[in-house]
C-alpha cells in the first residue's frame, strides 16, 4: 500500500514535472513549429537576445526599419522577450490595414490592458470586444462635429491665457523680477513641453468635465497634481523590471508596493474622490433636468457622455456603469492631454529648427488676424475665425507633416486571438533566402504583431527619399502609394485606423491649430544650445541630453513679435 508520506512527496514532484514540461514545450518545442520561423528576419547574438531596442527606440528605429525592409522584405520576423516570442513586424500597408481593421481578431495583449487598467481603469483604451464596442457607442455622440465646435471658444480662451502667461514671464525678466537668465533682449528660455502640458490639462479639464484645474496659473489643484503625478512619475519614471513583474504578478503591488505602486494608489484615491464626486453631481443635474422638463445644457464630455448613456434610444443592456464613465474620463485625460501637448511641442521644435518655414507659416496666420483682440470677440466671431483657421493650406500642411515626422505614439502592439491569414501585397522573404509570391502569411493564435506607426510615416519607399525630412510642401503633391496608406487622418497612422482609431482626433486638431495660431502670431521660437532627443517612454517624448531623470523637457528661446516694453 502506498503510504500517505509517499503521496505527500510525490504530489509536489508531479506539479514540478507538469510545470517544467509546460515550460519546455512553450520555450523549446512549440517555437520550432511556429510558421513565423519560415519568414526572414534579423539575426540574434544569442538565445536570450531580442530585437526590441532597435525597433522601439526612436533614435534608432528609422534606420532599423529601413534596413529590415531592404534585407528582409515588408513582413519581418523579430524576436520578442524570449525564444518563445516570435513576432511579426508588418511593413506592408495591406497587412497592417488587415490587422487594424479586424480588431476582434487582433486585440491589445492582456499585458498592455492590465498595465493601462492598473493606472486609469478599463476605459476605451484598455477595453476590448463587446465592452469596447459598448463604451465607444455611448461616447461617439459626445465627439460629434457639432459638439467639438462648441468647445472652440474654450480652447481659444486657454490659448490666450497661455500667451498672456508667457508675456508676463518675459515682462518679469525685463523688469529683473524673475530668476530665469535673460538670454537676449525680450527673449527667455521656456520649457514649452512643460507649459503646453499644463495648458492642455486645463483644456481637457474644462472640455472633459467642466473642471477648472487652473494649471497655467499654478499647479496646486489636487486633482491636477494627482493626474500629472500618476502619468509622469508613475509611468515615465517607473522601474521597468518591477513594472513587468507587477503585470505578471499583480499581487506584488499589494503585498510589497514600491514607490510607483504607492504613487499610483494615492493618486487614484484622489481621482476617485474628486472626479467621482463630479460624475455624481453631473448625473444629478441631468436627472433633475429631465424631471423638471428643462434639459441640462452642459457641453463638457462628461455631461454629453452621461446624457448619451441615459438616452431613450439606447437599450439598457448597452449602457455603461458610473465606474466605466469615470474610467473613460481618465482615458480622455491621458489621451487628450499628453498626446496633444507632445504633438504641439514637437511642432514648435521643428519650426524652431526651420526658421524659414516658421516665418512662412506665421505670415499665413497673421493674414487672418482680426482687428479686434480675441478676448473681445463674440462666440460667433471666434467660431468664424476658427473655420477660417481650419482651411489655411500651409497650416494644414505643417500639422500633417509634424504628426508624420514625429508621431506621439511610436508604435502599438496587437495579439492574434485566433489563427489567421494576413494578406500581403509585396513578395515575402523567407528564412532560407528565397522570395515567395504567396498571398498571405499564416499567423498562429497568440502571436504578437507590432503596428509600426513611425515606420509607416517615415517609409522612404512610400514617402520618397526625403521621408525623414520635415517638408510641409510634400502634402501638395502626394504619390499614389501615400494615398493608398491606411489611417484615420491624412493617410497617417498617427491617429491609428479601423474600429479602434482615435475618437478624439477632431478635438486634438482643434487644440493643435488654435494654439499654433495664437502662439505663432505672438512669439518667435528658436533653438537653445541644449540638445533635444526623442525617447519612447509610453509616448515619444523630448528629453534634454544628459537630463533624462528630470523628465520630458523641450526648452526653446521665446521672443515676442512686439517688444513687451513697447506694448
Amino acid at each position: 500500500m502506498i503510504s500517505a508520506l509517499t503521496i505527500f512527496f510525490s504530489f509536489p514532484s508531479a506539479i514540478a514535472l507538469l510545470l517544467s514540461s509546460y515550460v519546455v514545450y512553450h520555450v523549446i518545442i512549440a517555437p520550432r513549429f511556429n510558421p513565423l520561423r519560415t519568414l526572414a528576419g534579423p539575426p540574434l547574438k544569442g538565445p536570450l537576445d531580442n530585437h526590441m531596442s532597435p525597433v522601439l527606440d526612436p533614435f534608432r528605429s528609422p534606420k532599423t526599419h529601413a534596413a529590415y525592409v531592404a534585407k528582409y522584405g515588408r513582413n519581418v520576423r523579430i524576436r520578442g522577450l524570449g525564444p518563445w516570442d516570435e513576432r511579426l513586424l508588418p511593413l506592408d500597408p495591406i497587412s497592417v490595414a488587415h490587422v487594424l481593421k479586424n480588431s476582434i481578431i487582433y486585440e491589445k495583449p492582456w499585458q498592455s490592458r492590465r498595465l493601462i487598467t492598473s493606472l486609469i481603469g478599463c476605459g476605451m483604451l484598455a477595453a476590448e470586444g463587446h465592452v469596447h464596442k459598448r463604451q465607444r457607442r455611448v461616447a461617439t455622440p459626445a465627439f460629434s462635429i457639432q459638439n467639438m465646435r462648441a468647445l472652440v471658444p474654450l480652447v481659444f480662451g486657454k490659448g490666450e491665457e497661455l500667451k498672456d502667461k508667457w508675456m508676463d514671464m518675459i515682462q518679469a525678466v525685463e523688469e529683473g523680477e524673475a530668476t530665469s537668465e535673460k538670454q537676449n533682449s525680450d527673449q527667455i528660455e521656456i520649457d514649452v513641453c512643460h507649459w503646453i502640458s499644463r495648458a492642455t490639462f486645463d483644456v481637457i479639464g474644462l472640455a472633459g468635465f467642466d473642471y477648472h484645474f487652473n494649471a497655467i496659473q499654478n499647479e496646486s489643484d489636487e486633482l491636477f497634481a494627482a493626474y500629472k503625478e500618476m502619468f509622469e512619475i508613475a509611468v515615465s519614471q517607473g522601474d521597468g523590471v518591477r513594472t513587468v513583474l507587477g503585470i505578471y504578478f499583480p499581487i506584488l503591488n499589494s503585498l510589497f508596493p514600491d514607490r510607483r505602486a504607492k504613487t499610483v494608489h494615492r493618486c487614484q484615491e484622489t481621482i476617485r474622490r474628486v472626479a467621482g464626486k463630479l460624475v455624481q453631481q453631473k448625473k444629478s443635474r441631468i436627472l433633475d433636468g429631465e424631471k423638471n422638463g428643462s434639459a441640462y445644457t452642459g457641453k463638457d464630455l462628461l455631461s454629453l457622455l452621461l446624457k448619451s448613456n441615459v438616452a431613450t434610444d439606447l437599450p439598457p443592456d448597452q449602457r455603461i456603469s458610473d465606474e466605466d464613465i469615470l474610467h473613460n474620463i481618465n482615458t480622455f485625460m491621458f489621451a487628450g492631454s499628453d498626446t496633444t501637448s507632445l504633438a504641439l511641442t514637437w511642432t514648435l521644435l521643428l519650426l524652431a529648427r526651420h526658421p524659414d518655414l516658421q516665418t512662412r507659416l506665421r505670415t499665413e496666420l497673421l493674414s487672418i488676424v482680426p482687428t479686434t483682440p480675441i478676448s473681445r470677440l463674440s462666440t460667433e466671431e471666434i467660431e468664424s475665425l476658427h473655420n477660417t483657421l481650419q482651411n489655411l493650406p500651409y497650416l494644414n500642411n505643417v500639422c500633417r507633416e509634424s504628426l508624420r515626422v514625429i508621431p506621439p505614439v511610436h508604435s502599438s502592439l496587437r495579439v492574434a486571438t485566433q489563427d489567421d491569414e494576413i494578406p500581403v501585397s509585396y513578395p515575402v522573404h523567407l528564412s532560407d533566402g528565397t522570395i515567395s509570391e504567396q498571398k498571405t502569411i499564416r499567423v498562429p493564435k497568440g502571436t504578437f504583431v507590432h503596428v509600426p506607426v513611425e515606420a509607416f510615416n517615415l517609409d522612404k519607399g512610400i514617402w520618397g527619399v526625403n521621408a525623414w525630412d520635415f517638408d510641409p510642401d510634400r502634402w501638395d503633391h502626394l504619390s499614389e502609394d501615400v494615398l493608398s496608406l491606411p489611417g484615420l487622418y491624412s493617410n497617417l497612422l498617427t491617429f491609428s485606423a479601423g474600429p479602434r482609431s482615435c475618437i478624439g482626433m477632431r478635438f486634438s486638431m482643434i487644440e493643435m491649430k488654435t494654439f499654433l495660431y495664437i502662439l505663432l502670431t505672438t512669439f518667435t521660437f528658436a533653438e537653445t544650445d541644449k540638445r533635444i532627443y526623442k525617447a519612447n517612454v509610453v509616448l515619444t517624448r523630448p528629453y534634454v541630453s544628459g537630463q533624462f531623470k528630470k523628465g520630458s523637457q523641450c526648452p526653446l528661446l521665446v521672443k515676442p513679435l512686439v517688444s513687451v516694453t513697447a506694448s
